[in-house]
């Protein structure tokens, strides 16, 4: 017989382990279904993001910005290091383990909340008189019965046509993050949030790494003064940037991998690497999910079609995350997953999309939300300007990271908060003050009049604030 529960998840990444979290807090029987396997063959819930995503990208930079401190900056501080070397098996087996204290966590944290977790694919089956029949996949194949069910079943990189992944010469993010050796030549196709990021940790450790980019405006949907110093910044540490460009053959050997391509002015180039990371977006993942069988409906890119609330067009199936509409960001999709878990509660569920930050790990870091300053250009819309160096910072001297700066964008007659851009040390932590501002519509003469403690990078967040007065005081 069929084990039965108020909510089913398929899935079990970002979105679909808070989902099935919040529902158990809200007093509802929730069951989880997530086939990601750990190397030793255990259960690794958590998703992309956990296991060849945002986690251990961030443990690699990490480690990588340590190993370029200790060789290129150290001596600024006093401190002298000789006979500095690099394991890279080492380095790798700490990212592994950072990878596996989140998949254990999540796993406790399902146990802790009382959610029944299952092991294997999970699929849509059938209608049923109790709601939906779900089968799981897996070492043991379960039937489950749900009355509600929310896909979460996330997404995977997209392949250059006619370039499969083998994560050996051509790669993945997954292939990516464990590198056997340093290369000498890493090519990545794709200037985007992964490819920055994996190829300045493949940089720091001693790799040439060129970035190929379709665009011909690097970062085009950041705010042009960040992307430009952003730009700056990362090709003064020695990556080396292309945009424009347009990729016409791909051929491997055993050892290399070559790359023919037009640059931004049309001339032929050529590119030989020892791999090739493909980093230009990701794809919904359906495969395996029974959308055919119980008529799921998805657009002409293989996303589930659902409404401005998460439902999808049949009744009491939802869907969050990577595999619907909008950022493919990992804390949307725990928004979406919470606020789906208390609609089916019978709560009001919220998600604003204008107020969700972008992050770029990067050193200097880029983050953002809201409207960039070319946006309100292109919309009409006045605005008042304000921007803040790090130069100006003291915190930011002491720490010896200078580069960037805070810019605040706000409504011409009402002061509101309409964008916050930052390339800077630590962007990542300051754009959550941007954040809560904007979610509360709040002005930018808000920020100004908060107290912010000294010293901190924060109080450059202020000071931009106080530029858009035209009154900063420490510049």
């Amino acid at each position: 017989m069929a084990k039965q529960f108020d909510v089913v998840v398929i899935g079990g990444g970002p979105g679909g382990y808070i989902a099935a979290i919040r529902a158990a807090q809200l007093g509802l029987m929730v069951a989880c279904v997530d086939a990601w396997t750990s190397p030793a063959g255990k259960p690794a819930p958590g998703g992309t993001c956990t296991n060849v995503g945002c986690i251990p990208s961030k443990a690699l930079l990490q480690s990588s910005e340590h190993y370029e401190q200790v060789n290129e900056h150290f001596a600024e501080h006093g401190i002298t290091v000789k006979g500095v070397s690099l394991d890279l098996a080492k380095l790798i087996g700490r990212k592994d383990t950072v990878v596996k204290q989140n998949n254990e966590g999540i796993l406790y944290l399902f146990k802790k909340n009382k959610v029944s977790f299952f092991h294997g694919t999970g699929s849509l089956a059938a209608k049923t008189d109790f709601g939906w029949s779900v089968k799981v996949s897996g070492k043991t194949d379960e039937d489950l019965e749900a009355r509600h069910v929310i896909v979460a079943t996330g997404s995977n990189a997209r392949e250059l046509p006619g370039t499969p992944f083998d994560e050996e010469r051509i790669l993945s993010n997954d292939g990516a993050l464990r590198l056997a050796a340093v290369p000498k030549k890493l090519g990545i196709i794709g200037a985007g949030v992964v490819g920055l990021e994996m190829g300045s940790v493949w940089r720091r450790l001693g790799a040439e790494v060129t970035i190929l980019e379709a665009l011909p405006d690097f970062l085009g949907a950041v705010d042009r003064d960040v992307a430009k110093e952003a730009q700056k910044a990362l090709v003064k540490q020695g990556l080396d940037i292309h945009t424009g460009v347009r990729i016409t053959e791909v051929k491997t050997t055993a050892k290399t991998v070559t790359v023919q391509y037009t640059d931004a002015a049309g001339a032929e180039q050529k590119l030989v690497v020892d791999h090739l990371m493909v980093s230009i977006g990701r794809v919904p993942n359906t495969q395996g999910l029974g959308a055919e069988t119980v008529g799921l409906k998805l657009d002409d890119r293989g996303f589930v079609v659902v409404d401005e609330d998460c439902r999808s067009n049949l009744p009491n199936v939802w869907a969050v995350g990577d595999v619907v509409r909008g950022p493919m960001l990992a804390h949307k999709a725990e928004e979406e997953g919470v606020a789906v878990a208390e609609r089916i509660a019978g709560q009001h569920g919220h998600v604003n999309f204008d107020t969700i930050p972008w992050v770029i790990y990067t050193s200097p870091e880029v983050a953002w939300v809201g409207k960039s300053e070319q946006a309100l250009k292109a919309a009409g819309r006045d605005y008042k300007a304000g921007s803040f160096p790090f130069m100006a910072n003291g915190r930011a001297r002491a720490l010896g990271d200078t580069t960037g700066f805070v810019k605040i964008l706000a409504d011409a007659k009402t002061d509101e908060v309409l964008g916050v851009h930052i390339v800077g040390p630590m962007a990542s932590e300051l754009i959550s003050e941007a954040v809560t501002i904007m979610e509360f519509r709040g002005a930018s003469e808000d920020i100004a009049r908060i107290c912010h403690a000294h010293p901190t990078l924060s109080e450059a967040v202020k000071e931009a604030a106080l530029a858009v007065d035209k009154r900063t005081l420490n510049l």
